[in-house]
């Protein structure tokens, strides 16, 4: 009885000691975490710089909002944005009902034009606006990119409607997306 509770002393003691290096060592190093997210921020807004500019992404929604600011959570897979140099896909999709395009939803697929990226290295944010001349309309897409890769797309078609993809950029050989039959 008494080797048990000699044991459970010492092993609460070494529990106690490594709770308090712990703790000391987080402290110490909160100013290293901030440099190294800092400089983690300005080596994805340089990645992110030569993503945009190669026009080979894909922007994989994680939430649709319509102009009204209804929000709905969404498949990434099967909602994005995909540029392919002179080429772009406008796709939204569902899992539950079968659509124009057999996922739900509605594709839209044609030329990207009038492409323009508008970098802010103080912030280390993007802004991109191209057109896309589809099957189904004109669209203009609107893009907010930050460094921490988050990505805001809104299109606008010739009515008033608008649709804003919330999600993030991926490459095209690293996106796993379904694209859907052509509408129309």
């Amino acid at each position: 009885m008494k080797i048990k509770s000699v044991s459970l002393f010492w092993i609460l003691g070494l529990f106690l000691i490594s709770l308090n290096s712990n703790s000391q060592e987080s402290k110490l190093s909160r100013q290293e975490l901030k440099e190294a997210r800092k400089a983690q921020r300005a080596a994805n807004f340089y990645v992110l710089d030569s993503l945009l500019n190669s026009k080979n992404f894909v922007l994989q929604a994680d939430f649709l909002q319509t102009r009204w600011g209804d929000m709905v959570n969404v498949v990434p897979t099967l909602n994005f944005i995909k540029v392919n140099e002179t080429t772009g896909v406008l796709q939204t999709g569902n899992n539950s009902r079968m659509g124009y395009n057999g996922v739900g939803g509605v594709t839209a697929e044609g030329s990207v034009g009038n492409w323009k990226i508008y970098k802010d290295e103080k912030h280390q944010n993007f802004r991109l606006q191209f057109s896309l001349l589809t099957n189904i309309g004109l669209y203009d897409v609107f893009m907010d990119v930050t460094a921490d890769n988050h990505a805001r797309a809104t299109i606008h078609g010739l009515g008033r409607e608008q649709l804003t993809w919330n999600g993030h950029l991926e490459t095209i050989g690293n996106s796993r997306v379904f694209k859907g039959h052509n509408s129309i």
